[in-house]
């Protein structure tokens, strides 16, 4: 899930929100005003409007803590964060490695709920307060929706089933009993999609007996968790496939370059480029990469301005992902993933010396997979 803008850095932690946002505040704030009235009548109706979109927000700030907080016992055991991204079903910590014991990865899941829990607490406190002092009314009202909405989200998350936080939980004590990490992956990632089924089912029988919005949310939940859970086993055998598997092993040898005195018009002439790749690695006379051009990219300038240099048309090299000949594959798997040039530029002593896709490394893993020391560990 990429972020559609960012909100800057907390904690050193990169912080995005996805469009999709929009829609879980909309429904939020449209859900509890729409309730307020029958609570609480006789109030202006702007005044259960901002007492909705007061309530999202901060559960947005909420979920936003709760993300956080993996974020932070992550980086203290030394487990590097790529980024978090708020959406439509809460929000995401990405990490870029995993946690090197069952214990760390106890502790960065588990935080996370405790935060939920928390916040449950201290807005039920909050509201017995407000209702002590002022007595009852539309604060007091947010307030207890927001302390049932976080006891609720701190008791999901903590159901043993990836990619719930109760699913790393489930993965670190099956980690600590098989000394296995893929088993325990395996066993936390099949528990969240019998979960994300049994949700599904559920969904769409509430659907055929009338409770259309209940039903329509579960079968959104339940469908998201299958696909999390299957894409979190790929990704973990994926690790598991690669490691110890240099990136020189698999990168493509001295790749076709597109010099950066090229215009994008003879880029677009030559056929030695445009049929043969879709993206070429731009350098400069040393052979040192100043970037990454796509053959779409390049097609989009406009006729009367081909007369430029290529440069005007590549991706930055700051913004594509780099690595060394012996660093090890699995470090790119995040950053291909992550990077929308979905290829990585192989430096040694800044200059290049190869290149690696996506698909280098899709027909590695298949390659590794299909062999016969890794048949029946499939996820």
């Amino acid at each position: 899930m990429k972020a559609t803008f960012s909100l800057g850095r907390l904690g050193g932690v990169r912080v995005g929100v996805h469009w999709s946002v929009l829609v879980i505040v909309a429904v939020v704030a449209v859900a509890l005003a729409g309730r307020l009235p029958d609570a609480h009548p006789g109030r202006p109706t702007w005044a259960y409007l901002l007492t909705g979109l007061g309530a999202a927000v901060v559960f947005l700030l909420c979920l936003l803590a709760h993300e956080l907080s993996h974020a932070v016992v992550a980086r203290r055991h030394g487990v590097a964060v790529e980024d978090i991204t708020l959406w439509l079903l809460g929000g995401v910590a990405r990490l870029r490695s995993e946690a090197r014991s069952p214990g760390a990865e106890v502790r960065i899941a588990a935080v996370g709920p405790l935060v939920s829990l928390v916040l449950g607490l201290v807005f039920g406190l909050a509201a017995v307060a407000a209702a002590a002092t002022a007595g009852a009314g539309l604060l007091v009202e947010a307030l207890v929706w927001l302390a049932v909405i976080n006891g609720v989200l701190a008791v999901f998350n903590a159901l043993p089933a990836a990619p719930l936080d109760g699913g790393r939980l489930l993965r670190a004590l099956v980690w600590h009993r098989t000394g296995d990490p893929l088993r325990a992956t395996a066993v936390a990632t099949r528990a969240g999609r019998a979960l994300g089924w049994v949700l599904i089912g559920t969904g769409l029988f509430l659907i055929v007996v009338g409770a259309l919005f209940s039903g329509f949310w579960l079968v959104v939940i339940g469908w998201f968790l299958v696909a999390m859970a299957t894409g979190e086993g790929a990704r973990a055998r994926a690790r598991e496939l690669l490691g110890g598997i240099p990136v020189g092993q698999v990168m493509s040898v001295e790749p076709t370059v597109v010099p950066d005195s090229m215009t994008v018009g003879a880029f677009l002439a030559d056929p030695g480029y445009r049929f043969h790749h879709s993206a070429f690695p731009v350098v400069d006379r040393d052979r040192r990469p100043v970037g990454l051009v796509e053959v779409k990219a390049a097609s989009r300038v406009p006729e009367e301005d081909r007369d430029a240099p290529v440069t005007s048309a590549m991706l930055p090299v700051e913004d594509v992902p780099t690595a060394r000949p012996d660093d090890s594959l699995v470090g790119l798997l995040e950053d291909l993933e992550s990077s929308t040039a979905h290829r990585a530029l192989v430096l040694e002593d800044g200059r290049l010396v190869g290149m690696v896709t996506s698909s280098d490394i899709s027909r590695v893993t298949s390659w590794l997979a299909s062999s016969s020391s890794w048949r029946g560990r499939a996820f």
